[in-house]
Order: structure tokens, then sequence, then C-alpha cells
């Protein structure tokens, strides 16, 4: 599966995601920009894309929620470790009030990894982020080797993006 990114003005975005309507593609919008995000087997209709492979996933991406992109740049031979750090599964985060989906992107034309979560709204990942469990998963012996690597897996400071499926007013 791969996940393709593009963003552009709203208009733009409404129309490109209009042309595909049989594509399934998200709408997003935050940060005065609007991203279509479109997941595939197949190609994208995208003309120069984002691509990232989808390396663990599970719920359904749905086009009403908030979405959480943590953006971490990792280095080359960084990346088994930080895969295998996601690769146990998301059994804390899945029972969390609001939590609706979860992808972690591998990137293809970059050194950038997406751990893309989407939530009901903007209040369940704030709950989220101050729970027992979330501090839980990043406390684990798991964890703990992943932070001791650090100076070798990543490449610089990883930082968030977030979008809403429902467009701002002023867009």
């Amino acid at each position: 599966m791969y996940m393709y990114l593009t963003t552009g003005t709203s208009d733009f975005m409404k129309k490109l995601q209009e042309r595909h309507a049989d594509k399934g593609m998200v709408l997003m919008h935050g940060g005065g920009q609007s991203l279509l995000v479109h997941e595939t087997e197949g190609k994208s209709v995208f003309q120069t894309p984002r691509r990232y492979e989808v390396v663990s996933s599970f719920g359904k991406l749905t086009d009403e929620g908030y979405f959480v992109f943590n953006n971490i740049p990792v280095t080359d031979e960084g990346r088994p470790v930080f895969e295998h750090r996601f690769s146990g599964g998301g059994g804390r985060i899945e029972s969390q009030q609001g939590f609706i989906a979860f992808r972690l992107l591998r990137p293809l034309d970059s050194d950038t990894y997406i751990v893309l979560t989407e939530w009901e709204d903007a209040s369940d990942f704030d709950r989220w982020k101050h729970s027992p469990a979330f501090k839980e998963s990043h406390q684990s012996t798991d964890m703990k080797e992943f932070a001791g690597n650090t100076t070798h897996i990543f490449s610089s400071a990883s930082y968030i993006t977030t979008y809403t499926a429902k467009p701002d007013e002023d867009q």
C-alpha cells in the first residue's frame, strides 16, 4: 500500500478530489494550505506527489477527522530500528477515545517518516498525549533502547503538522 500527498489551495484540491471521486481521497486543511491524501495499491493520480510506503496501519482514514502528522527525519542506518519501534501494533492507541486510524509512512523520496494518526477531534488527541497509555508507550523497554540510539537514528528534529478534514472558515 502507498500513500501520496499533495498540497495546494483549497479550491484546487477540492477540484482535484472531485475529478477523481472514485479514488477515495481525503482532503485536509491546516496551516494555511490544503492537503490531499491518496492511499492506494497503485500509482498516484498526482503529478508530483510526496510518496510514501505504508509500513504499518490500522483503522480506516475518514474525511471528517483531526489529523496529526508527526514528521520524523531518520538516517538510512536508523530506518530498521525506527520501524521496529512501531512493529508491535498499536494496542494502546487503538483503545483511546476518539481514535480513528494510524499509518506509519516510510518516505520514498526523502528521509522524513510520517507517523499519521486520525482522531475525531483535537481534544481526543490532547487527551491521548496526556494519558497514562501515552506515557507507557514512550517509557517501554523498547522505547528506552530506541531513545538510546537517537544520535544515530535521527537526521534532524521532528515536527508536527495538524489538519482537519473540515475546511477553516477563512480558507
